[in-house]
C-alpha cells in the first residue's frame, strides 16, 4: 500500500529519466527496493514442487528415434502443456553460452555506453529500457530489457551494440533455422502439410528480447516478471543456467528448472488462435535471459 502523499508518477519519471534501469539501482547500493517495484501480495507467484510424478516436463529430443514419434510428442505437449523443451536442436552449446555472456556484457558495461540505446520509442531499431509498461502497470518488475527485431528487416550490424553484436547475429540465424524446423513439426502435429504454418508467414518476423535480472535486496517484495501469455506465434527461450521458468498448470505455479543445452518452446497467443485452441498458450512468469519471438 502506498503511503499518503506518495507521488508515484514523479518517482516513475525520475527512475526513467536516469536511464540506468534496475541495474543502476543495484550499482548505487540500494538496500530497500523503491515502492514502484513492490508487488501486491495477491500477485506474487507461489511455486509448487516440480518433483511430483504428474509434473513430468516435456523434453523432446529432435534427433530422437523416428519423426512420427517426435511429431506425436510435440502434439501432446502443445495440446496439454502449451510448451516443451528441445534438446539436440542443432545449436552448439558454445553459441548458447556466448549469447548469455553477450547479454550479460551489454547490461554490465559502462552506464554511459548503454544510455545511447535507452528509449521508450518502440519504433527505434534498438530499444533498451526497464519495463516496457513502466507507466501503466500497477507494479514494475525487477528487470531491464534490450529489444530489437532481427527479421525480416534486421538492423545493420553497426547499429547493434558492440557487447553482443556478433553473437546476436549468429544466434539469430540459428534460431530462425530452428524456428522453421519447429513450425514444420507443429504443422504436422496439427495434421497439416509440414510447410503450412511457414506458408502462413508464421516465421517471417523474429524479435529478440534480452532480459537482465540484477540481484534484489528484497526479492520477497517484487517479481522479475509478472504472469502473462506470449503475444506471438512461438517463443523460444534460452534460460540462464541458474534461473528457471515458472508455468501455471493444474491450478498452480510450477518451476521448470533449466536443462543443460535445452531451449524452451512456448506456444504463443497467435498460434493458439489459428489452431482453433487445439494448441494452448500457457501463463508464464519467466526468469530467463533471452526470448526469441516469432511474429508475422
Amino acid at each position: 500500500m502506498e503511503v499518503a502523499g506518495y507521488d508515484r508518477a514523479r518517482v516513475l519519471k525520475a527512475f526513467d529519466d536516469a536511464k540506468t534501469g534496475v541495474k543502476g539501482l543495484v550499482d548505487a547500493g540500494v538496500e530497500k527496493i523503491p515502492q514502484i517495484f513492490v508487488t501486491p501480495p495477491d500477485n506474487v507467484v507461489q511455486t509448487s514442487d516440480t518433483n511430483r510424478e504428474d509434473f513430468s516436463i516435456p523434453v523432446i529430443d529432435l534427433e530422437g528415434i523416428g519423426k512420427d514419434s517426435i511429431v506425436e510428442k510435440i502434439r501432446h505437449a502443445s495440446e496439454t502443456w502449451g510448451f516443451f523443451q528441445v534438446v539436440n536442436h542443432g545449436i552448439p552449446v558454445s553459441v548458447l553460452d556466448e549469447m548469455v555472456c553477450g547479454v550479460r556484457r551489454f547490461f554490465e558495461q559502462d552506464t554511459e555506453v548503454k544510455k545511447q540505446f535507452y528509449t521508450r520509442d518502440v519504433m527505434r531499431k534498438i530499444v533498451y529500457n526497464s519495463n516496457f509498461d513502466l507507466y501503466s502497470s500497477p507494479a514494475a518488475n525487477w528487470r531491464d530489457t534490450f529489444f530489437c527485431f532481427m527479421a525480416p528487416n534486421p538492423p545493420e550490424p553497426e547499429e547493434l551494440p558492440d557487447a553482443c553484436r556478433d553473437i546476436q547475429i549468429e544466434y539469430s540465424k540459428h534460431i530462425l533455422s530452428l524456428g522453421f524446423r519447429i513450425f514444420g513439426l507443429l504443422s504436422e502435429a496439427l495434421g497439416l502439410e509440414s510447410n503450412h504454418l511457414t506458408d502462413m508467414d508464421c516465421a517471417n518476423g523474429l524479435a529478440v528480447l534480452c532480459h537482465y535480472y540484477p540481484a534484489c535486496p528484497e526479492p520477497e517484495l517484487t517479481l522479475g516478471a509478472s504472469k502473462h501469455t506470449d503475444d506471438s506465434f512461438l517463443t523460444v527461450l534460452l534460460q540462464d543456467k541458474i534461473r528457471g521458468l515458472q508455468v501455471f498448470l493444474k491450478n498452480q505455479w510450477i518451476n521448470i528448472p533449466p536443462v543443460p543445452g535445452a531451449l524452451v518452446v512456448n506456444i504463443g497467443d497467435l498460434l493458439q488462435l489459428i489452431s482453433n485452441d487445439k494448441f494452448k498458450t500457457p501463463n508464464v512468469a519467466p526468469m530467463v535471459k533471452i526470448a526469441m519471438k516469432f511474429n508475422s
